[in-house]
């Protein structure tokens, strides 16, 4: 059994805070819902959820929300080294969900048009929140992921609050997290590691291609459609960084790439590195460079000691071989990743409908 960092004390092993559960009524949900949609023009106006703590009482920091395309957006420094934890978001935020699947109803999208979509409500408390420090972190998630819109990235809607909580507005991916599916079968055959490969692929091409890395691509932060379609969440170590070049330390210890345990500049290459430890544990059961201690890790890590179970498909270890390299400029593209012959081969991508149209 492998040690692993440290668990945050506000977040439970793979998962997050376990939510009260709220069972508001049909008739509830339905007001609810319109109050909301009359809310939302007013609350977008509104400044940041949190209070500041240098200024007068009252007085609120800005969100910052702003196109994602925009070159001016501020880079969000992470800690300069993460707590140590288990395999779970480093510092992540504490969610109380409301345990019904939210509610369908029509959203508003671009030009008027309304688009039936089922929400998630996601709870969180400010005293939470500022308890454990992760104000900057959720604000930095938000300003991410309000403006990423890609069939296999998590749809942030919108958010608004009240003196005691937070409320975000959320995509529902109704089959759950993919970590709790690995957890059931252990590992996954060829055809859907190819699958989720060819998913991530596209959804962080996307992302790069706005500036954003994630840095912390693992079972946990992927969730599942309603045909089982891979949805990315979990942006808050993500970063929207024009430079595309950073040196601060995230993520999980399994996943952390050679540069970020050196402590050299990263770049969006990271996510590369961590789509090949993904695809080695979705077909092993267990990351490449798990040990028995921390420094262990690091080592096999900094070494690239990378070694193959005979179950293991070829293909499938040329592919991994080409990602886990410890020069982040000769790891293998994403846009080869997707064309790679195994991907190609063994693949079942399925797009939801919504993906029919033209990705923003």
């Amino acid at each position: 059994m492998s040690q692993r960092l440290d668990q945050p004390p506000f977040s439970s092993p793979r998962s997050v805070l376990p939510a009260r559960s709220v069972r508001p009524s049909p008739l509830s949900l339905s007001l609810f819902f319109l109050l909301l949609t009359a809310l939302f023009p007013l609350c977008a106006q509104l400044s940041s959820p949190f209070p500041s703590k240098d200024g007068p009482e009252g007085e609120r920091l800005p969100l910052a929300l702003r196109p994602a395309d925009d070159s001016a957006w501020p880079e969000h420094p992470a800690p300069e080294s993460p707590p140590e934890g288990p395999r779970h978001p480093i510092g992540a935020c504490p969610h109380e969900p409301l345990q019904c699947p939210a509610h369908s109803c029509p959203w508003p999208e671009g030009g008027g048009e309304q688009q039936q979509d089922t929400q998630l409500l996601n709870v969180l408390f400010k005293s939470q929140i500022e308890k454990e420090g992760v104000e900057h972190q959720l604000r930095r998630e938000i300003e991410i992921q309000a403006h990423l819109q890609h069939p296999n990235i998590l749809r942030l809607y919108n958010y608004f609050y009240d003196r005691r909580r937070i409320y975000l507005i959320l995509e529902y991916a109704p089959r759950g997290e993919l970590y709790k599916e690995l957890q059931k079968s252990r590992t996954f055959d060829e055809q859907r590691t190819a699958t989720i490969m060819e998913e991530l692929a596209d959804a962080l091409m996307y992302c790069h291609g706005k500036k954003v890395i994630h840095r912390d691509i693992k079972p946990e932060n992927l969730l599942l459609g309603l045909q089982g379609e891979l949805k990315i969440a979990d942006f808050g170590w993500s970063v929207h960084a024009p430079s595309l070049r950073r040196k601060t330390m995230c993520g999980t210890l399994d996943y952390l790439p050679p540069e970020m345990i050196e402590g050299r500049t990263h770049n969006e290459k990271v996510d590369l590195w961590c789509i090949g430890v993904l695809c080695y544990e979705l077909l092993v059961g267990n990351p490449p460079f798990e040990s028995a201690s921390h420094n262990e890790t690091y080592r096999r890590i900094v070494k690239v000691d990378l070694k193959f179970p005979a179950s293991v498909p070829m293909g499938a270890q040329d592919l991994i071989s080409k990602l886990l390299k410890h020069n982040p400029s000769e790891r293998l593209p994403l846009a080869q990743v997707s064309a790679h012959p195994w991907v190609q081969a063994h693949s079942r991508r399925v797009l939801p409908p919504s993906a029919l149209q033209s990705v923003p």
